[in-house]
């Protein structure tokens, strides 16, 4: 397991733990990702942590091989500078996952659906290092459940998304979305089509998404959030999924 307690240096750190387990819970229950196993505990005191089950051991000891997206990317500090991290695009995510993943067709498509996830939720953390791909039992390599879920905007003033090019390599930008500066379906929709995506397909895997999920306000309401928070966690939601519809 890992544990995570309280951070510090972060504002309404207290509000973190409780953070990331309805984000995870929300991805898994709400949206069917497929997530790392994750509680909430508390300490003698009542201070919250949360608690997240590796996926990369083995039931009978040892690990899967793990590779994250910064490796397989080249992307290291002492090359690329402390921001290694987050030099990239999404698309060229999908080329990664085109070029080791023969299962791939069916990989971009769980990666797809994160991502979009991410963008709803408002995680603006999402790097290089917070994909990764994991060995299964015949060897092969596919994506690892999503682990790392969290509104980073509760706590941090970042951006739509944490790779520094975003969606696209050459910044396409969709010219129908109301709110300038920040995607929409449309753009989803182009970066499915750079993925490798059919058109059935992408329209499937961002229906969900671009609908109003009342256990998504449920989750909101039943978390341990403080109420000025649940507040601010909802509004969040609603104004990304006001954007993603509004090119429908």
């Amino acid at each position: 397991h890992i544990l995570k307690p309280v951070p510090r240096d972060l504002k309404n750190a207290a509000q973190v733990p409780a953070n990331e387990y309805l984000t995870m819970q929300t991805a898994r229950k709400v949206y069917g990702v497929a997530t790392a196993d994750n509680g909430l505990v508390f300490f003698k005191d009542g201070e919250p942590a949360y608690l997240t089950r590796r996926f990369d051991v083995k039931p009978g000891g040892g690990k899967w091989a793990q590779e994250d997206f910064a490796s397989l990317a080249g992307k290291t500090h002492d090359m690329d500078g402390p921001d290694f991290k987050y030099r990239y695009s999404y698309e060229e995510v999908g080329r990664l996952v085109r070029a080791h993943v023969p299962a791939w067709r069916v990989e971009i498509e769980r990666f797809f659906a994160v991502v979009v996830f991410n963008y709803l939720f408002s995680n603006g953390d999402a790097h290089l290092k917070n994909f990764s791909l994991l060995e299964n039992g015949s060897g092969d390599f596919l994506f690892s459940p999503a682990y790392d879920l969290i509104n980073t905007r509760l706590h941090v003033a970042d951006t739509d998304f944490a790779l520094d090019k975003g969606l696209f390599t050459d910044g396409f930008r969709s010219p129908y979305c109301k709110d300038k500066g920040h995607p929409g379906k449309t753009d989803f929709l182009e970066w499915g089509v750079r993925l490798g995506i059919p058109p059935a397909r992408r329209e499937k895997l961002l229906s969900p998404f671009l609908e109003p999920q009342a256990r998504v306000e449920t989750a909101i309401a039943a978390s341990l959030l403080d109420p000025s928070e649940k507040r601010g966690y909802l509004l969040m939601y609603q104004t990304r999924l006001n954007r993603l519809n509004e090119q429908r």
